[in-house]
């Protein structure tokens, strides 16, 4: 008969008592989907970048659910702000059994990826896609942390008219889901305020480079404002030819060109006070919070917040706060604590109503100085 050796009966314990632990973790994968390539890809990775803290924050916390450990992982799939390219990702992130997703970026591949993860019943967080037909698809597996283009696009159309007051409006809308649900909004607000209001329509692509001869039909109509419903990275380019061409109306837009990244984009073309952006804003009782979270991300990063970060990192944490609800990450069983969450982001109060909208979300007007993001207005 052979005796195991004192040394190796230590050894043989140590590696069944880790055993024994590995047994007890459970692993909770969330998926999250956001433009990694493309013209869009600055937004992408600011968003990919609030998931990956956010997940790295859970991990360090040593989360307990259902009686084990949890370990979270991010799936992070690039959808290149293409719709096709976005339901491709977002079956792949149902044949992975994701415990949920985050995301995606854009209204245009957001909207066609949301039946899929609604079929497959997996709750989904946008931080960011607007168009109102998101959350209202019947899904009951759809939230949104930020504002509509209802509210967006709206409260901008009545501010051009009883603040600015702009009486020849022209809109420049790039044909994506996103441009054609903010630049709709923006017209019934103005119009709501002011019917006999001049607007003219125009239409770009959220790829195109020279807006030439588009500004130059613009600039005989001679608009008091130029609203554009598009990204950072299309207005920018086209602030430097409306300096080009000598056209000095003010330019609106929404979230998407409301950006710390839009001065570069802009250059020299970057008029003080000529641009006026509205987002979701963080409530005056997160500001402290907020201004920790850029501190963190620069360090972990290198780089600062570009837009969407903070939100998409209470994404993440307002899933995971209701999985704690439940006790469990299996969605079927999360997914109604989702849906009655109540939960203290750094971005502000969430809570969701009956369509997944967020609740109470205040709006923050903006413009730009020295090259400079400035608070003009809370709004609600």
């Amino acid at each position: 008969m052979q005796f195991m050796s004192r040394k190796g009966f230590v050894a043989t314990v140590i590696a069944l008592l880790c055993g024994a632990a590995l047994a007890q973790e459970t692993v909770v994968r969330l998926g999250h989907v956001a433009p990694m390539s493309g013209e869009q890809s600055h937004y992408g990775r600011d968003n990919a970048n609030g998931a990956i803290l956010a997940v790295e924050d859970l991990n360090a916390k040593g989360i307990t659910i259902g009686g084990k450990k949890v370990r979270f992982e991010l799936l992070n799939e690039d959808d290149a702000a293409d719709p096709k390219q976005g339901t491709a990702a977002a079956y792949k992130l149902v044949d992975a059994k994701v415990n949920g997703v985050i995301g995606h970026l854009n209204s245009g591949t957001t909207i066609p990826a949301s039946r899929i993860y609604h079929d497959a019943r997996i709750p989904q967080i946008t931080a960011t896609a607007t168009n109102p037909k998101y959350t209202h698809q019947g899904y009951d597996t759809t939230f949104r942390l930020v504002a509509n283009d209802g509210q967006l696009g709206g409260k901008l159309g009545r501010y051009a008219i009883e603040t600015l007051k702009a009486r020849n409006i022209a809109v420049i809308d790039d044909r994506t889901a996103y441009g054609q649900g903010v630049s709709s909004e923006f017209i019934k607000g103005a119009r709501a305020a002011l019917p006999s209001v001049q607007i003219s329509q125009e239409y770009t692509t959220d790829k195109a480079t020279d807006f030439t001869a588009l500004l130059t039909t613009i600039k005989g109509k001679h608009p008091d404002i130029i609203f554009f419903g598009g990204t950072d990275n299309v207005g920018g380019p086209m602030l430097r030819q409306m300096k080009q061409l000598r056209i000095n109306a003010k330019f609106m837009g929404s979230d998407a060109i409301c950006t710390t990244g839009l001065p570069e984009l802009a250059g020299d073309a970057l008029i003080d006070n000529q641009v006026i952006c509205l987002e979701a804003g963080v409530s005056e009782t997160s500001a402290k919070s907020m201004a920790q979270f850029n501190g963190r991300y620069r360090k972990r990063f290198d780089m600062d917040v570009r837009q969407y970060a903070p939100y998409v990192y209470d994404a993440v944490m307002t899933m995971v706060a209701a999985m704690q609800k439940a006790d469990s990450a299996e969605p079927a069983k999360y997914l109604p604590e989702l849906a009655g969450i109540s939960y203290d982001g750094i971005t502000g109060p969430i809570a969701f109503d009956a369509n997944g909208d967020i609740r109470d979300r205040a709006l923050v007007l903006f413009t730009y100085k020295g090259g400079r993001k400035e608070r003009i207005a809370v709004v609600r």
